[in-house]
């Protein structure tokens, strides 16, 4: 947590929960990932967290942006960024919606589908496109490895098709998971990029482009290895797997940009004691699943929290959010020893919440307004 955070939350007490963001970390740690991998192109992951501070200030630090929507698009534009610093990088989209982004200058598109790639002919004729490879996610706590890639024999097919469409076929994407904590999973990803990159090539589709996705993670529960130790793995395999014909690199960090940079403050609404076939202490926080935590899904983010009471004795706690689904559990199998005189109405501090948690936010489930956030 750093200085500024720590001056703020100990102004006057504020309603909460809400969200506070260190801006100064999050230059830092662009300036971090720039210096690991200089010759990449940043793509700031938008989706994470959307805030216009952060936008402007990574927009001045040089990067450009990785938009999954027109909404998205629409404020990097109200915000002075220029249609070639964006790529629509989701491969999901309306055929409107990609005329429009086509409308507004953009042309430089994903799309991992036979369907999605027809459309993109007819909304966006002309654009440059690159096809997203399916990856297995392996040490990744969310693995995007289901939803989302074709495998290698569908994507050349494609690829080799896209000027039939009118497109330029312009390169590959892929993403080892979101909060990846092997800096090796990206070889084999880049080792698949490069044999696709020399068939096609052999077939007189020449790329351009390599989309190394997103991945790069926040400080969590668990430690995690630098971002120069990332920097040393993508690079490693960059130069072992396409040599001296390096294609152009970019990159789509979105976590591992803002996530240290927020902590969120919320307060415990109640403590109880449950005999579910055994007794267990549940804490209930103003803030769950709905309210900015959702990537508490299935237990896969677990972020680190900190009380006002640290130092003392602990019990295990199961973690829970103050709406009335049944779902709104937060932690209930990862082990939470939260101080033994813990009381109603302590505020407690979840660290390293700067993405995917304000951005996420559910607008009034239960009447409950979405979380505030602060950028200082």
């Amino acid at each position: 947590m750093s200085e500024k955070i720590l001056q703020f939350l100990s102004e006057p007490a504020r309603e909460t929960p809400f969200l506070v963001l260190d801006l100064d970390l999050v230059v830092e740690r662009y300036r971090e990932v720039k210096n690991a991998l200089p010759d990449i192109d940043v793509y700031y992951a938008v989706k994470a967290n959307p805030a216009d501070e952060i936008v402007t200030a990574l927009a001045d630090e040089g990067s450009c942006f990785d938009v999954a929507s027109i909404p998205e698009m629409e404020a990097c534009v109200r915000l002075g960024i220029s249609a070639d610093r964006m790529s629509y990088g989701h491969t999901i989209k309306k055929e409107s919606d990609i005329a429009k982004a086509h409308a507004a200058g953009i042309d430089l598109f994903a799309f991992d589908s036979a369907a999605e790639m027809e459309k993109l002919g007819r909304a966006a004729p002309g654009s440059r496109v690159f096809c997203r490879l399916v990856t297995k996610g392996e040490g990744a706590d969310w693995p995007l490895s289901k939803k989302f890639g074709f495998q290698v024999e569908i994507a050349e097919d494609l690829l080799a098709r896209a000027k039939n469409c009118g497109l330029q076929p312009h390169g590959i994407s892929f993403h080892v998971g979101s909060q990846q904590t092997d800096p090796e999973q990206w070889d084999a990803a880049i080792a698949e990029a490069a044999a696709l990159f020399r068939t096609l090539d052999r077939k007189g589709v020449s790329l351009e482009l390599i989309n190394l996705g997103g991945g790069l993670p926040a400080r969590y529960l668990n430690d995690v290895p630098t971002t120069a130790r990332y920097g040393d793995a993508i690079m490693t395999a960059m130069h072992k797997h396409f040599g001296n014909q390096m294609p152009q690199m970019i990159l789509e960090p979105g976590r591992g940009l803002v996530g240290d940079a927020g902590v969120i403050q919320a307060e415990v609404v109640l403590i109880a004691e449950r005999h579910n076939g055994k007794a267990a202490r549940w804490v209930y926080l103003d803030i769950g699943k709905f309210g900015g935590l959702p990537e508490t899904i299935g237990e896969a983010i677990k972020y680190r929290i900190t009380t006002p009471r640290d130092g003392g004795e602990t019990v295990p706690s199961i973690l829970a959010g103050p709406t009335c689904e049944e779902l709104d559990v937060l932690y209930e199998h990862t082990p939470y020893p939260l101080p033994k005189d813990l009381q109603v109405g302590d505020r407690i501090e979840i660290q390293s919440a700067g993405a995917y948690t304000w951005s996420y936010a559910a607008v009034c489930f239960n009447g409950i307004p979405p979380l505030k956030q602060h950028v200082i």
